[in-house]
């Protein structure tokens, strides 16, 4: 292209389009989304508290590397809990949903991407200083005044109802690890006192067939101790066969493979525990994950009330053009001058049934999450009761049976067993004695993992801070902060 003269010297139009596209690229990385500026600072944060304020989310949250503990001989429940919160997929799903939201957050208030644009005339207009040849504009647009700033705190609320679901998804699953734990530890306690009874039933079938030979028993003691002996192995047999099947859901809950070996967890809590239950109800409307998501969403909702008010205004539109013009052919004043032209828009939103329908559409779901809301706190409060109806009872029964039952259970059969050497009793009666004596302490184990589990579908559905919430927070497992 030949140069032509610019008030004294020469400069190429290429050189000028050229100059004017390092310019655009300068405008339009000066303009990047304040997410996207603020990424750079923050790439090495970890964050693993709730997003309570505008200034918590400016960054993207990265998971820290994760040590997962040994789970070896010596192994406690927490450590079971601790492992669960670092490799369950579950929970790291819930969490990367959060890490999403928290970077749409980011660059929720940054203004649209500049516009650049280019046209090349093809029929060349001729002016008096000269034809012009083509043609480079770039343009910004601005909502309408407060616009980013609602769009920012609506992104904000939307990021903290995931955040609220990954606690919940937490909470689910520190419940899911401890009822696993304690129905293991059940079973593993069921097989002992199993076999333990084993061993004393062949004993006392071994007594009753040596007087059966002896003429000193019925051979029907003998088959009733056979029987009885049979019952148990077969019981003990089922015990053990469903080890696998809980050690499998135990390991699925842990995220690792089904077949690895679990270590420790061979007793059941014993302490007792007090609930207030009017405090813990009271707790679970104020600090329940879900129902605090729910509240989030709400408030998402009536910010986008107030945006699809805000979107009925006009935006408004700023740019600069640049036209290329030649040398006219003929020397005239300012031949061959590029004009820039400076431009302002405005759009027209005439339509405005679309602008309210959106308002309305926003209506509605604020008042859908606050009906939900409404909804999930009634039947969470009637979980918390069954979770309390279900401690009680467990509570009950361990009383029960520890101070009662079980020592008449023992009494009874220390008076069958010296009735029965002197012959004041039948073998049938001590067998009898002996297997009440089994049921009971089985019945006990029971109990204890039932208050156990109970406890955890307490904790999970008040959240976070059970004791205190507790005149006595002797609660099993309590959870390790993830």
């Amino acid at each position: 292209m030949k140069p032509r003269p610019v008030r004294g010297r020469s400069v190429p139009k290429g050189r000028v389009i050229s100059a004017l596209g390092v310019v655009a690229c300068a405008v339009l990385i000066g303009c990047a989304g304040p997410g996207e500026r603020r990424a750079s600072s923050h790439d090495s944060v970890a964050v693993s508290g709730p997003v309570d304020t505008e200034s918590a989310a400016v960054g993207p949250y990265r998971q820290p590397s994760r040590q997962l503990p040994e789970l070896d001989s010596t192994v406690l429940l927490p450590d079971y809990l601790a492992y669960a919160a670092l490799n369950n997929p579950g929970l790291e799903a819930a969490f990367s949903r959060w890490k999403a939201a928290v970077e749409r957050a980011t660059a929720a208030d940054a203004l649209p991407d500049p516009r650049l644009s280019y046209g090349f005339f093809i029929q060349e207009v001729e002016t008096r200083v000269g034809p012009q040849r083509q043609k480079l504009g770039i343009s910004q647009a601005f909502p309408w005044f407060g616009s980013l700033d609602l769009a920012e705190k609506g992104a904000l609320e939307k990021a903290r109802v995931f955040y609220e679901q990954y606690s919940s998804r937490k909470l689910a699953l520190f419940r899911e690890v401890k009822e696993a734990a304690f129905e293991w530890a059940y079973l593993l306690r069921a097989i002992a006192i199993t076999a333990e009874n084993i061993e004393l039933l062949a004993s006392l079938e071994s007594v009753a067939r040596a007087r059966y030979k002896v003429g000193g028993a019925p051979y029907a003691s003998v088959i009733k101790a056979q029987v009885e002996l049979g019952k148990l192995e077969d019981r003990l047999q089922s015990l053990k066969d469903l080890r696998a099947p809980r050690a499998a859901r135990f390991n699925a809950v842990l995220g690792r493979s089904l077949e690895v070996t679990l270590h420790g967890l061979d007793s059941l809590p014993e302490d007792p525990i007090v609930f207030d239950e009017e405090a813990l109800a009271d707790r679970l409307l104020r600090h329940n994950p879900e129902l605090r998501a729910l509240d989030h969403a709400a408030a998402a909702a009536q910010i986008d009330i107030d945006l699809a008010d805000r979107d009925s205004y006009p935006d408004f539109t700023l740019g600069l053009d640049y036209i290329q013009t030649e040398g006219a052919p003929m020397p005239v004043h300012d031949s061959g001058k590029d004009p820039l032209i400076a431009t302002i828009s405005v759009n027209l939103p005439f339509f405005s049934s679309k602008y309210t329908a959106a308002e309305r559409a926003a209506e509605w779901r604020y008042q859908a999450a606050l009906r939900q809301r409404m909804d999930r706190a009634n039947i969470l409060a009637a979980d918390l009761k069954m979770a309390l109806f279900a401690f009680r009872d467990a509570e009950r029964k361990i009383e029960l049976y520890r101070h009662t039952l079980l020592p008449r259970a023992d009494q009874s059969l220390e008076v069958t067993s010296q009735a029965f050497e002197t012959g004041q009793a039948g073998f049938l009666d001590l067998i009898d004695a002996q297997r009440v004596l089994i049921d009971f302490r089985l019945s006990l184990e029971r109990a204890l993992a039932d208050r156990a589990i109970a406890v955890a579908r307490v904790e999970s559905l008040v959240g976070d801070g059970l004791e205190n919430s507790q005149e006595n927070s002797q609660e099993p497992g309590k959870e390790p902060e993830s």
